[in-house]
C-alpha cells in the first residue's frame, strides 16, 4: 500500500506517538484527522484546539494511545533517530527527554542543531534525517515507569514560524 506524505517533518524511528482516542477525546475528532492526514503537519495548523489539548508536549499525542509503543533503553545506549522532512524549513532543532507530568526537559538537549532542515541548501545533510543520540544517566528511578518521560524531538521552522515535534516513549532499565 503507497502513502503519500504531505508533512513537513516527522521522527519515522525508533516508532513515535500516534493518534488515537484518547487524543481524539482531548484535541478534538478535527486535530487527529488532520494529523492522520499530514503526519508531519505543523502545530500551528491546528484548529480550534480546546485546553484539553496539550500541543506543546508530543504535539498533543497522548501516551494513553501508545502503551505498545514504548521503547526500553539503558544509560549510554546510543539511540538511532530516522526523520522525514519532505518540506525543510531551517531553524533550530532538538531531542530532549521530557519529564510528561510537569513538561520539563530533564538535563541537557541529547542532540542539539543550531540550524537544522535548510531549505536553501541543495540537499540536506544526512545527519538531519539519520543521527544517534545517547541515553544520558538519570537519577535513580526517574524515568522507570512507562508513560513518566518521553522522548521529544522539536524543530521551529524560523522564516515558516512553525513549530513540529514528535515523540518516542521510553523507559530506562
Amino acid at each position: 500500500m503507497a502513502t503519500t506524505i504531505l508533512g513537513h517533518g516527522n521522527l519515522v524511528t525508533p516508532p513515535p506517538r500516534v493518534p488515537g482516542p484518547a487524543m481524539e477525546a482531548a484535541c478534538g475528532q478535527q486535530n487527529v484527522d488532520s494529523v492522520l492526514a499530514d503526519s508531519g503537519i505543523p502545530l500551528e495548523n491546528f484548529r480550534n484546539v480546546p485546553a484539553t489539548c496539550q500541543l506543546d508536549l508530543c504535539r498533543g499525542a497522548t501516551f494513553a494511545d501508545n502503551t505498545d509503543r514504548v521503547q526500553t533503553f539503558t544509560a549510554g545506549q546510543v539511540v538511532p533517530i530516522t526523520a522525514e522532512i519532505p518540506i525543510p524549513h531551517e531553524g533550530p532543532c532538538n531531542v530532549s527527554l521530557v519529564d510528561t507530568a510537569s513538561n520539563t526537559v530533564i538535563g541537557l538537549p541529547l542532540i542539539l542543531f543550531q540550524s537544522y532542515a535548510d531549505e536553501n541548501l541543495a540537499q540536506l545533510p544526512p545527519n538531519n534525517t539519520a543521527f544517534e543520540v545517547t541515553i544520558p544517566q538519570l537519577q535513580p528511578g526517574q524515568c522507570t515507569l512507562a508513560g513518566e518521560c518521553t522522548m521529544q524531538w522539536f524543530w521551529f521552522g524560523t522564516n515558516a514560524q512553525q513549530t513540529y515535534e514528535s515523540c518516542v516513549d521510553f523507559v530506562l532499565a
